[in-house]
């Protein structure tokens, strides 16, 4: 938790999960300790779905298809999510918690790696939504951003790795010395890329939200 625990407790305890199958799969995820989306994090997505008003959203990290039922709650009139993950046994929990959810007709789930899968896609995509393993993110970059349609948003969950990200290298432990190298590598990446508009934000454990930039719209 990069965040003060008081201050997250207390903003919180404005929120709630809106059905009672979104808290049945966030209290199983917390009890098996599979990470989902934070609560305020969650916040932050639905306000975004809202003005955004995404059609198309693509989710690299399926899980236990947490954040893909929370956000197919909020997504425009005739939406639709496609999500993927290669890990074999939660991807038979999210077809589970997917149909628990009644989310069916509007999430797909595309099994297997996602460096695989990305270049196989054809869709244009209003958001992306990046919360696979971070060691990755860079990887899936350079696939992702050709998918983005104009203005659509690149939104990656847990960019600060409760705030490793910012030591020195040899203040993290050794075994995550790799990961931690490669998300700041990563967002230097995402801050300099000149198709995209990029804030970095403390919500969670560390947001980074891209807007790709219009063929027509140069930085000044």
């Amino acid at each position: 938790m990069i965040t003060d625990e008081r201050i997250a407790s207390f903003i919180n305890s404005f929120n709630n999960d809106y059905d009672d199958a979104i808290t049945a799969i966030r209290k199983e995820a917390e009890e098996q300790g599979v990470p989902i989306i934070r609560r305020e994090a969650g916040e932050f997505i639905r306000l975004l779905l809202r003005m955004k008003k995404p059609v198309n959203i693509l989710e690299i990290g399926t899980a236990v298809g947490f954040s893909a039922i929370f956000m197919s709650r909020f997504i425009a009139e005739g939406g639709h999510i496609t999500t993927i993950e290669n890990y074999q046994p939660r991807i038979d929990q999210a077809k589970e918690n997917i149909k628990l959810a009644g989310a069916e007709k509007k999430i797909t789930l595309l099994e297997g790696d996602a460096n695989e899968i990305l270049p196989t896609l054809s869709d244009q995509y209003d958001l992306v939504f990046m919360d696979a393993a971070k060691g990755q993110y860079g990887s899936f970059f350079q696939k992702v951003v050709p998918l983005l349609a104009p203005e659509g948003i690149l939104l990656c969950d847990n960019v600060l790795q409760d705030g490793d990200v910012l030591e020195s290298r040899f203040a993290v432990t050794r075994r995550n010395r790799t990961i931690h190298a490669r998300m700041r590598e990563y967002l230097y990446e995402l801050k300099h890329d000149e198709r995209l508009d990029t804030a970095i934000l403390n919500i969670g454990d560390g947001m980074s939200l891209s807007v790709k930039k219009t063929a027509d719209k140069k930085d000044h």
